[in-house]
Order: C-alpha cells, then sequence, then structure tokens
C-alpha cells in the first residue's frame, strides 16, 4: 500500500513539473530535498488510498540490457524505438528506424513539458544504476514504459530492504498502477494482499497476465564476483564467461 501510494506521489511530481532540464522550473535537486520528499509522505494516507491526480500513458517496445567485467566495470544499458516500432522514417542507407518519443510531450500551454523546437521531451526509459559510496554496485533494469519506475522501486525495495538477491527479487509477483489509476495485481500474491488493499480504498484487478509487469536485467557486484538475474516475464538470460 505505501509503495503504491508513493508512486502515486511520485506519477503527479514527475507529470507537474518534468522537462528538458533547460525549461524546468524546479530544479531536480529541489525535487529530491528532503523537507520536500518529507511533505509529500506526509500525504501518504496507512489506512486509505488516494486518487491519483495524473493519468499516464501506455509505453512498451524497450530493450534492456547489462553487463560487467572481472576489473568491476559494469554497464546499463537502454533502447526503444517507442510505440509502433517508433516514427516508421528510416535514415536512408542505414536502416536504423527512428523512434517516435515526441509523443511524450504535453500541448498543454505553459507547461514545462510543452512541445517545442529544440526540446528534448518527457521519457519513461531508465538505465538504473546503483553505487554504494564511490563503486559501482548494480547495473539494473525493468523495462514496460510508465512500468519502470514502479518495477524498479519494487525490486530495489526486495533487495536493499528484505535482502532478496536479484533473482528472487524478479521473480516475485508485482503490482502496477495502471493508466486509470487501477492496481492490477500479478499471479502470485497471496489474496489477503488485495483484499487489504480492496479496505483501503484501492480499485484492484487480481490475477493478471505476467506480460503487464515489465521485465528486468540485474548485474549485483559481490565481493567475490556477480550475481546476474533475468525476468522470467520476457525474453532474456543470465550470463558468465
Amino acid at each position: 500500500h505505501l509503495q503504491i501510494e508513493a508512486m502515486k506521489v511520485g506519477f503527479a511530481e514527475i507529470f507537474s513539473h518534468l522537462s528538458d532540464p533547460v525549461t524546468m522550473r524546479v530544479p531536480v535537486s529541489d525535487l529530491l530535498d528532503d523537507g520536500y520528499l518529507s511533505k509529500h509522505a506526509e500525504r501518504v494516507k496507512k489506512d486509505r488510498a488516494s486518487v491519483p491526480s495524473t493519468l499516464l500513458a501506455s509505453a512498451p517496445s524497450t530493450v534492456y540490457l547489462c553487463a560487467a567485467d572481472d576489473e568491476g566495470m559494469m554497464v546499463s544499458f537502454i533502447q526503444s524505438n517507442f510505440n509502433g516500432f517508433g516514427s516508421g522514417i528510416v535514415i536512408p542507407g542505414t536502416g536504423i528506424a527512428m523512434q517516435n518519443r515526441g509523443s511524450g510531450f504535453t500541448l498543454e500551454p505553459g507547461h514545462p513539458n510543452e512541445a517545442a523546437p529544440g526540446k528534448r521531451p518527457f521519457h519513461t526509459i531508465i538505465p538504473g544504476f546503483a553505487t554504494q559510496g564511490d563503486d559501482p554496485l548494480m547495473a539494473f533494469g525493468v523495462m514496460g514504459g510508465h512500468m519502470q519506475t514502479q518495477g524498479h522501486v519494487q525490486t530495489m525495495v526486495r533487495m536493499f530492504v528484505y535482502g532478496q538477491n536479484p533473482q528472487a527479487a524478479s521473480d516475485a509477483p508485482r503490482w502496477h498502477v495502471s493508466e486509470s489509476g487501477d492496481v492490477l495485481l500479478e499471479e502470485g500474491f497471496d489474496p489477503d494482499v488485495a483484499r487489504v488493499l480492496e479496505s483501503r480504498g484501492h480499485t484492484v484487478k487480481s490475477g493478471q497476465p505476467s506480460g503487464l509487469f515489465g521485465g528486468g536485467q540485474f548485474a549485483l557486484r559481490l565481493e567475490d564476483g556477480y550475481c546476474a538475474a533475468s525476468d522470467h516475464r520476457k525474453d532474456g538470460c543470465a550470463l558468465g564467461f
């Protein structure tokens, strides 16, 4: 419940303030300020669900990979042509299809993410990376449009709060705040989870197919090597050589 509510607050902040860094009116440092975060955390009620203030847009068609070597070098890489495999425009002589991420702009006049020449739009692609002090700790990513942020939260909490290894964290059932604000629960949750969420005011749809919950890849640095994981929900594998 708390993760879902925090995600709603986060999405509302994203769609209110996020844009090309040149045109943002609220600095990222302010959005990450401890006092600012605490203020928003106080909005979350432990006994009831809030009504999402921002509806989300769907965004499929992403590929993610990560790699690490024996010297500790790690890479987190993501690529996405967006809807319909991109814009339908191919650069002559290359075979490279152009993306259509411009659909991430808004047409709301005066909004920081309003479509304009020379601007970069809001988008959902997130090649994740975790550090410990100044050292690389984990390259990771969860594909799936706005499921990416939600998948990152769930897998990171499982690994770094509850101590699960990357594969166990990836395999665990996930929730998904949908475009309508409903909470989708993947198959595998205890029925009591849906019951308690509904009692707090969430609209819950249980037993949803795994294709709605993204797909992740993880490479976590250990003292004597790496622990790699690959999501069973999508094509992929974890290889060492």
